[in-house]
């Protein structure tokens, strides 16, 4: 079982602003190039992070009130949330190291 949550419209405040833990928000779309590319990425930092990180992922398409409300301009985007504040945000390609160094920044 992926330890990456998929969420939709109607799950986004519960799962992301009501968390206990910190939560990365990837938004993606299946028509997107680059958001294949990341994916990898995002499954394996799920899976380093454990208990410390709650990761989810989000279609836009079919979800456009969390687009709109997280100022989702492209995909794939990230957004890091933790007690209903946004941490960290970065949109287009990234890389597993680059994640990771945006997420040290902000996780204990």
């Amino acid at each position: 079982m992926s330890s990456v949550l998929e969420i939709t419209d109607p799950q986004f405040d519960t799962e992301v602003f009501e968390a206990d833990t910190p939560v990365l928000v990837y938004f993606w779309a299946s028509w997107c190039g680059p958001c294949r590319l990341v994916s990898p990425s995002i499954k394996k930092i799920a899976d380093s992070y454990g208990e410390s990180l709650k990761v989810v992922k989000l279609e836009v398409d079919p979800n456009p009130e969390a687009r709109t409300k997280c100022k989702v301009e492209g995909v794939p985007a990230l957004r890091l949330f933790k007690d209903k504040q946004l941490l960290a945000e970065h949109e287009g390609a990234i890389g597993k190291q680059q994640l990771e160094e945006m997420l040290k920044k902000h996780l204990n």
